[in-house]
């Protein structure tokens, strides 16, 4: 862990659509995903209203992989990871910025037998980044 900082984050929400998946030029697996959460509240007026927020997500290697294989919209997920932020140049020149989460961590909620694990919590810091070979540029980003 850095002195003094942390970048976490806990996603439980279901998906949007069956995971994407891409490999880099070396046959690194990753998965792209969006996972919607709600919340509620009672308005001014004391009437409840719900919102929902969506969630970009990236899993690389083998969570990638099990994303792709048992993940499907949807699917109510638990994903653990890290907020990260990108930018790039657009075809007409424009700055384009995206947020997501890097997960570390991802678990099907809703699985025959009440749950189910990728089998791998990422947690070293060459698992939660792209391969070193993986130069990203927009024509290359994989979502």
């Amino acid at each position: 862990m850095s002195k003094g900082t942390v970048n976490k984050v806990i996603i439980i929400g279901r998906l949007g659509s069956d995971p994407e998946v891409r490999f880099t030029p070396s046959g690194a697996a990753v998965a792209n995903f969006n996972v919607a959460t709600n919340r509620s509240y009672k308005d001014k007026d004391g009437n409840w209203q719900e919102e929902t927020d969506w969630h970009r997500i990236v899993l690389w290697r083998r969570q990638a992989e099990v994303a792709k294989e048992y993940a499907r919209k949807g699917s109510r997920v638990y994903v653990e990871g890290r907020l990260q932020t990108r930018s790039w140049e657009d075809q007409n020149g424009q700055k384009r910025y995206t947020t997501e989460v890097v997960g570390f961590d991802f678990q099907l909620l809703d699985s025959q037998g009440g749950g189910m694990s990728s089998g791998m919590s990422d947690d070293s810091p060459a698992e939660m980044t792209p391969p070193a070979d993986m130069d990203v540029s927009p024509d290359d980003v994989p979502f």
